[in-house]
């Protein structure tokens, strides 16, 4: 997948050297051979190393509205703060890094989104027994299974795009405010 040229490995393939065109074509792309291949059609983005950006300097460009016009969520990474339902911006969402964190990191993670009313969503890559710095442990990983379980009545636990279904859904059903006028 691209990244930025930053990474040695993706210098073939660098967001740098991207446009709005040919992003928006590789989106569209991947999304029809995902249906034709497997019969189901991406309603969720992960954005390749969280990058939301094509171009460089002054023809640097957010591909975050593409995202919100092919799916109904973007997902980020290594995002600061947990994301608030109320507020946040679907086609770019906030995910905490989940690699290398032991489970006493994650519980932390999971108790401040729980007691500020936040949407925690966690991103890693792998999952071993063991491992670099992009693996979830399988102790840590299974530690935060077991603490949904025990927690199953105050915790939503589900995919990133039914959560946020459920958001624009509710979104949609508030009534707008009226503007009020001067006079």
């Amino acid at each position: 997948h691209p990244c930025s040229g930053n990474f040695p490995w993706a210098r073939g393939n660098a967001l740098e050297e991207y446009t709005l065109d040919r992003m928006e074509n590789e989106l569209t792309e991947a999304s029809r051979r995902l249906r034709d291949l497997l019969g189901v059609q991406p309603t969720t983005f992960a954005y390749p190393c969280g990058q939301t950006f094509v171009g460089r300097g002054a023809s640097l460009q957010s591909y975050v509205p593409l995202v919100a016009k092919h799916f109904v969520a973007g997902r980020g990474y290594l995002g600061e703060v947990a994301n608030d339902p109320s507020f946040c911006d679907l086609a770019l969402l906030n995910a905490s890094g989940f690699d290398g964190l032991d489970f006493p990191a994650i519980d932390r993670l999971v108790q401040e989104a729980a007691a500020e009313g936040r949407w925690l969503i966690l991103a890693g890559h792998e999952v071993k027994k063991e491992g670099q710095s992009q693996t979830v442990t399988t102790t840590a990983l299974e530690g935060l299974c077991q603490y949904c379980r025990d927690h199953k009545a105050e915790l939503w636990v589900d995919t990133v795009a039914n959560i946020a279904g459920f958001i624009l859904q509710r979104r949609q059903l508030k009534p707008v405010p009226a503007t009020s006028t001067r006079s």
